[in-house]
């Protein structure tokens, strides 16, 4: 490979396996693009650069064709998915839909602890904006919305959200070059409505917020063709 994008060497977490320190190291690689969509690589590679034997690289392999990241193809070099259109957008509807309702169960209850975990949270967005920092303020924004739908007692609506997003999550990564203020402007509305208990304003905010990967998919398509595989799909 003429360019090897940087791949640290796995950190074995408290509870886990080297198979689920090489998981977490390509599956953050890959998310970042670090290792691009359309790339090639091989678990003789892998292991190699990341000081580890081919088994636990063989294992996560595995799991992130599961997630969708890797396809595995026999007798040739296991690729990096490009970025389905169709699956983002899929990923999109399911997550209004879920994401709708649950922002909206937010504002039933008492919600003091929620706007203080939320406020919390988006203080650290800012200093990550302010950063330029994209991995933590993507963190970050995952971490927004699972915490409403926690607060919601709804905890598993983001499990469901978090198994479908996959594809998304790359494109959401390239748009933080340009759409970080957007998003944290998005999530100040979110916030504020179910600060005031406000179900319809919420339902309007979260709405927006998850249509502008709609706007963002138009200029990545045009920026960065060569990553998506249906790039001519509206």
């Amino acid at each position: 490979m003429p360019h090897q994008p940087a791949l640290s060497s796995p950190v074995l977490p408290a509870r886990g396996t080297i198979a689920d320190a090489v998981f977490a190291e390509l599956r953050q690689a890959i998310l970042e693009l670090r290792l691009p969509p359309g790339t090639g690589i091989s678990e003789a590679e892998i292991a190699r650069r990341m000081g580890v034997s081919r088994q636990p690289v063989r294992e996560a392999f595995i799991r992130l064709a599961r997630t969708g990241y890797l396809r595995i193809q026999p007798q040739r070099r296991t690729e990096v998915v490009k970025i389905s259109v169709r699956e983002v957008l899929n990923a999109r509807f399911i997550r209004e839909a879920l994401e709708v309702a649950v922002v909206r169960e937010a504002c039933a209850g008492d919600s003091a602890a929620l706007v203080e975990r939320l406020g919390e949270n988006l203080k650290l967005q800012r200093a990550a904006q302010a950063a330029d920092d994209r991995r933590e303020f993507h963190h970050l924004d995952d971490m927004f919305h699972r915490l409403i739908a926690e607060g919601a007692g709804c905890g598993f609506a983001w499990t469901l959200i978090d198994e479908q997003k996959a594809q998304m999550d790359r494109m959401r990564f390239l748009s933080l070059a340009f759409g970080q203020p957007a998003v944290y402007d998005d999530h100040m509305a979110i916030f504020e409505a179910i600060k005031a208990g406000d179900p319809a304003a919420a339902e309007v905010a979260m709405r927006t917020h998850l249509g502008r990967l709609n706007q963002h998919l138009v200029r990545l398509k045009a920026e960065f063709e060569q990553f998506f595989d249906d790039a001519k799909e509206a």
